[in-house]
């Protein structure tokens, strides 16, 4: 089975990489990615942090670090009960070099353009990351705990999504 085509837009819409995925991800590399991705949003939140003088973004950007951290937190502790490695994949470096150029244009901004670019971010990755989790990873998983943890963590990340659409239409950012 090969992976859906919407694996390959999580890595264009949040990166701008293209990454072939002529062969499907197992559950070690689905766990890898999705603890990556969880990772960088931590980053870019404590960048917000760092950055923002918005009270709702900076509020956001600490929803994101807390459940960001309890998810990825959640499946260190299951690798380490199923005493797996996560692998290394195609997608996930994609990510983490898309993330870097994105961090760099978000900190070349401040103020309002910086707030806007930050929340328009978040909820275009929230939402190709939510289509990615429920449409190829959780469908893809092998191992019941592993779907679990992506199940329950799916449930966050949507209202993550209609927090940041929230965010995006009370800063008023024009597109």
């Amino acid at each position: 089975m090969k992976m859906l085509p919407l694996v390959l837009g999580l890595a264009v819409a949040a990166t701008g990489l293209a990454v072939q995925a002529d062969e499907a991800m197992n559950d070690l590399e689905i766990a890898h990615t999705a603890y990556t991705a969880g990772g960088l949003d931590i980053r870019y939140a404590h960048l917000a942090l760092a950055i923002s003088e918005d009270e709702a973004v900076r509020e956001f950007a600490a929803t994101m670090i807390r459940d960001h951290s309890a998810v990825n937190d959640a499946a260190g502790q299951l690798i380490t009960e199923l005493k797996v490695t996560p692998q290394d994949n195609a997608l996930s470096q994609a990510l983490v070099e898309g993330a870097a150029a994105k961090r760099t244009e978000l900190m070349a901004l401040s103020g309002h353009a910086f707030d806007c670019a930050y929340a328009t971010n978040e909820l275009g990755y929230h939402q190709i990351v939510n289509k990615t989790v429920a449409e190829s990873f959780i469908p893809a998983v092998t191992v019941a705990p592993l779907k679990e943890l992506l199940e329950s963590a799916l449930e966050t990340f949507r209202a993550h999504e209609a927090h940041a659409e929230r965010m995006v239409a009370g800063l008023a950012c024009a597109g």
